[in-house]
């Protein structure tokens, strides 16, 4: 408890600069003496702090004063940094100046760890997207998007972005529909265009679906030749996929039967199987009869 107290001391000098003795027993809930002691105690840390008498007086954080290794472990001080590079590389800002002063008064040698590219290749379109969606989100601004919907439609939305979220490689943004009049997922490499309005919303909370909901989802059950390993470890979890002794694979999953699923089967061709449920099969077969009619020479 005490130790919390102190770090909430140093940062709130660090913060406003300075402050009063009962203002700080105030803010903490302890006595003026207590306040005091915790001075002491800094003070015999190492930390540059002294009190000041008179009509603008009061307890102060010398000048110039950094949090380094009196207060930072060596490996609280690489957390830090790490965390700062991967909210630099998720943000798409350049701080590489700002981490090596950091490093540099950490006395910590940092590496890049994380580089994260929101384009698909050979597209410089989505990183705009993703830019104009983020500073909406920060700014409590209303967003119109062209979105081609799962049903192919190409549609006009206007939406109050309220979080991105990345799921299932796959990025998307969280958000209330004004047409729908309710809260919808957009994916962003489905949004053709989008454009940052004036008009700003109050912000609220993404309602998120009960944990339970995927247990409704139907157990789907396939099989692929060794040969599909690269997409069989691209599209299931290790929990999911069972390896045969003669190298083939299969997969067991709760999932969604959808159109994402069904094309992915297509895709594979004549490398998976659906053994279960009969339904699924007999849906893969049908799509797959009709695209044989359509392209039959």
């Amino acid at each position: 408890m005490r130790e919390s107290r102190l770090f909430q001391i140093v940062y709130y000098l660090l913060d406003r600069g300075q402050a009063t003795a009962p203002e700080l027993a105030e803010r903490l809930e302890v006595s003026v003496r207590t306040i005091y002691r915790d001075i002491d105690a800094l003070s015999g840390a190492g930390i540059p702090i002294y009190a000041e008498a008179g009509r603008n007086g009061g307890i102060r954080i010398m000048h110039g004063f950094v949090l380094d290794k009196a207060v930072l472990s060596e490996a609280e001080r690489q957390e830090i940094l790490a965390a700062l590079q991967g909210l630099s590389a998720t943000q798409n800002i350049q701080s590489d100046d700002t981490l090596r002063k950091l490093g540099a008064i950490f006395h910590v040698d940092f590496a890049p760890w994380l580089e994260i590219n929101f384009s698909r290749w050979g597209s410089v379109r989505d990183q705009e997207i993703y830019r104009t969606l983020k500073t909406a989100v920060l700014s409590c601004k209303a967003v119109t998007v062209t979105y081609a919907s799962t049903y192919g439609e190409i549609v006009e939305r206007k939406i109050y972005p309220l979080k991105l979220s990345y799921r299932a490689r796959a990025w998307y943004v969280k958000a209330y529909c004004t047409k729908r009049r309710g809260f919808r997922l957009f994916r962003l490499t489905r949004i053709i265009d989008c454009a940052q309005t004036e008009e700003t919303f109050s912000r609220c909370v993404f309602p998120e679906p009960e944990s339970s909901q995927q247990e409704e989802y139907p157990t789907i059950t396939l099989w692929f030749p060794k040969e599909m390993a690269y997409r069989v470890y691209d599209e299931f979890d290790c929990t999911q996929i069972q390896r045969q002794a003669n190298g083939d694979f299969i997969t067991v999953a709760n999932m969604p039967v959808d159109g994402w699923l069904i094309g992915f089967l297509l895709s594979c061709g004549t490398q998976v199987e659906v053994l279960s449920p009969a339904f699924l099969r007999e849906a893969v077969a049908q799509q797959a009869k009709l695209i044989y009619e359509k392209n039959k020479p």
